[in-house]
């Protein structure tokens, strides 16, 4: 499959600009830009699977039965960690890519035991082995240059590995008489888990826009603007930043539950069920160290009140002749927590990682900045302990990632209600809803970080040429200096972040405050036009909204623009949907008769099936590049004025198809081959994210450069991104929601 890397602007190519170059260095600025035109264009990506699966069963005696399976399935390729088949354009190099490596084994022994003519048993053991290893395809030290490309080197959060084995014992009694369905267990998990992450082990240069001596080209504050092209062909780098530290963790975890439910039979068309469940899970906690300036750090929650009730019904109602089925039920579903948090708990408790950050434009941290392309220390791909330089030891801080002390489990409420009817022959239509509530779900904060101060902005255009009008208030982390010194000798300036607990980055809460909200209505409709020939279509429409809930994809981090203002995050979730159809059919070609071999033996035992699926976008936040806020956190920032996930991707339309033949070896041996194809007419579905592993679309850029607007001088503004998605917003001159804020 082809990867597509493509730069910020939308073309695989480089081209300068007007402000990349002066007649001095013209040559410099379009041989580089040449040499980084190299890294765009098609690319191949390999997605490569094998499975296998074997089963044996034995009867023990008259009253037990006894399975046994085995799975194994294989995954590897080539520029496969960052792929999506369906969108498979990206601003990142195939530098930045990598291969990925998915071994699993699952056994399986399964006894079915009938104790008594009213009582049965179902024991399951159950050992899982996952190995997931992923290798970086470079080891060069990682370059981003703002507004052309995201990523190039070795990915931040490459290489990495998760070896994960599992126990699982389950027990379920069933007891049955004429009117009560009994049944009541237990089931035990036990996982072992190592991780190995070296996140940003390999160091990033990040290159934007920055002033510097105009002779030579040393940053310096009120000198010649750079763009992020010139300061890379000239490489000089507006930061640098590294982290130092351990890369494994061990996360294990044990899950232990049982439950009870009794369904009742009324009459001969009705029944109800009800039931409890009961779940705890335990973490390991001989690894975990706490750091007395955060105590809730290196702990890990243990909730013992996790019940949770689950009722349903089914009633027939009519006669014989095509009944009206109705089924409903609710129930509270406990999730676990995935124990990559365990993790984050384990290694980030400000004792165990170190992260570098050196801002060229700072005089001290230009001192020790490394000279591009040279790592502040060349850790080893495989390091499990990378250290820090000495030197750096002042710019050294460190992060802390802590539950929240009143913590919860987190859980679902879920309500359902279907009626289903056969209207005509072989016509089977059906109406359902679902609500699904989610409570104390988990989002992450970060808890050091001063008051926001409201700051206004000027906006200009994408290259900071042209002003628009309009100003753009943020809710900033750091004020403005107005006085001169070593570090600010042409006011006003952009202060560094003051956090609360000094010498400590950001101290990542997970907090158990976030709810989401669920509501769904579908209509299906199954018919079986003749003899081989079935079809399926369904409609769905979906509203999910919530504020927030954060899955902690590995090295992101925290979401929540505003650790003060967290009501403001509520909005469409990212999983919202409003329209789903899919369209499902399955032909079995007439079999022809013994005494036409020849087409009996070309036609017959063919399978052909296919499905097309349509739906709306899904949402996506208007996204600011940049830093705005001044939190440090480059992730978290969105357009002045407008909501999380306020607008909407484009639609979704894909045509998979499936076609198998069926061949007889002997009278006990078949054998099945099949040959697959997914979005069969190669349509481009484009998907918007910032991600390390996908396509960045921002609606604007902060910029923290000075700016004069009618005689006054702003440290620092934005730009239009001319290239952005994110359809246009009625602008206000002189007002504080502009379009690109």
């Amino acid at each position: 499959m082809p990867s597509v890397v493509q730069f910020v602007n939308g073309t695989s190519t480089v081209t300068p600009g007007p402000k990349d170059y002066e007649f001095n260095d013209q040559a410099l600025v379009f041989q580089t830009a040449g040499a980084l035109s190299a890294l765009g264009g098609q690319s191949r990506s390999e997605l490569l699977g094998d499975t296998g699966f074997a089963k044996l069963d034995a009867v023990l005696s008259h009253h037990q039965l006894l399975s046994a399976r085995l799975n194994l399935s294989r995954f590897h390729g080539s520029n496969n960690v960052f792929f999506d088949p369906a969108s498979p354009i990206t601003n990142f190099a195939i530098s930045s890519n990598g291969e990925e490596m998915v071994q699993t084994e699952t056994f399986t022994l399964l006894l079915t035991s009938a104790l008594s003519s009213h009582l049965g048993s179902h024991l399951l053991v159950q050992f899982s082995h996952d190995d997931e290893s992923s290798l970086a395809n470079a080891g060069d030290v990682g370059t981003r240059i703002f507004n052309l490309i995201n990523g190039a080197g070795r990915s931040t959060i490459l290489p990495r590995d998760t070896n994960e084995k599992r126990w699982q014992i389950a027990e379920s009694m069933t007891w049955q008489n004429s009117r009560h369905t009994l049944k009541f267990g237990a089931d035990l998990i036990f996982t072992m888990i190592h991780n190995y992450f070296p996140e940003l082990f390999g160091g990033q240069y990040l290159f934007e826009d920055i002033k510097v001596n105009p002779f030579t080209f040393v940053p310096q504050v009120g000198g010649l603007p750079l763009t992020p092209l010139r300061a890379f062909a000239h490489q000089v780098p507006r930061s640098y930043t590294q982290n130092f530290g351990r890369a494994t963790s061990d996360p294990d975890a044990n899950d232990y539950a049982a439950f009870i439910q009794d369904t009742v039979r009324i009459g001969s068309q009705r029944c109800r069920r009800s039931g409890r469940r009961y779940d705890l899970q335990t973490f390991r906690s001989d690894q975990l160290v706490s750091n007395p300036i955060w105590p809730d750090s290196g702990k890990v929650p243990e909730d013992h009140n996790n019940f949770s009730p689950r009722a349903g019904f089914a009633a027939t109602l009519g006669g014989r002749d095509r009944p009206l089925v109705l089924r409903g039920g609710f129930g509270i579903f406990y999730a676990r927590i995935p124990s990559i948090y365990t993790s984050v708990i384990e290694t980030e408790n400000g004792l165990n990682r170190q992260h570098l950050f050196l801002d060229n434009t700072d005089y001290f941290a230009r001192q020790v900045i490394p000279k591009y392309p040279n790592p502040a220390v060349a850790c080893a791909a495989d390091a499990v302990i990378c250290s820090a330089p000495t030197n750096d030891a002042g710019f050294l801080t460190s992060t802390i990632s802590a539950f929240a002390h009143d913590f919860q489990t987190p859980y679902s409420e879920l309500a359902s209600l279907t009626a289903e009817k056969e209207v005509l022959h072989r016509t089977v239509v059906s109406l359902s809803y679902l609500y699904v509530g989610g409570r104390h779900l988990i989002r992450a904060l970060d808890a050091n970080l001063p008051q926001p101060v409201d700051l206004q902005y000027p906006v200009f255009n994408d290259d900071g040429t042209v002003f628009s009008g309009n100003y753009s208030t943020v809710s900033s982390f750091a004020d403005w200096q107005f006085v001169k010194s070593l570090t600010c000798p042409f006011p006003p300036c952009i202060n560094p972040l003051q956090r609360p607990v000094p010498g400590i980055g950001a101290i990542n809460v997970f907090e158990s405050s976030a709810s989401s909200s669920y509501n769904g209505f579908s209509f299906s409709a199954k018919r079986r036009v003749g003899s081989g020939l079935y079809f399926r279509l369904s409609y769905t429409w979906a509203q999910a909204i919530d504020d927030t809930q954060d899955a902690l994809v590995a090295g992101r981090p925290a979401q929540v623009q505003n650790s003060f203002a967290t009501k403001n995050e509520r909005g469409k979730s990212t999983t919202d949907q409003r329209h789903r159809f899919i369209l499902a059919f399955t032909a079995y070609p007439q079999p022809f008769r013994r005494d036409q071999p020849a087409l009996h033996a070309m036609f017959n035992n063919w399978q052909f099936s296919g499905v097309f699926s349509a739906g709306s976008g899904r949402p996506i936040t208007a996204r600011i590049a940049g830093d705005a806020n001044r939190d440090t956190n480059s992730d978290n920032d969105r357009l002045s004025g407008v909501r999380r996930n306020a607008y909407t991707e484009p639609d979704y339309f894909a045509t998979d198809a499936r076609l198998t033949r069926r061949f007889k070896i002997t009278s006990h041996l078949r054998m099945e081959l099949s040959a697959e194809a997914f979005n069969l007419f190669n349509r481009n579905n484009k998907r918007m994210d910032i991600t390390s592993d996908g396509f960045q679309n921002t609606a604007a850029a902060f910029v923290p450069l000075t700016k004069t607007v009618n005689n006054r001088e702003y440290p620092g503004h934005f730009g239009i991104a001319r290239n952005s998605w994110f359809p246009p917003t009625p602008t206000h001159p002189g007002r504080s929601n502009s379009p690109c804020g």
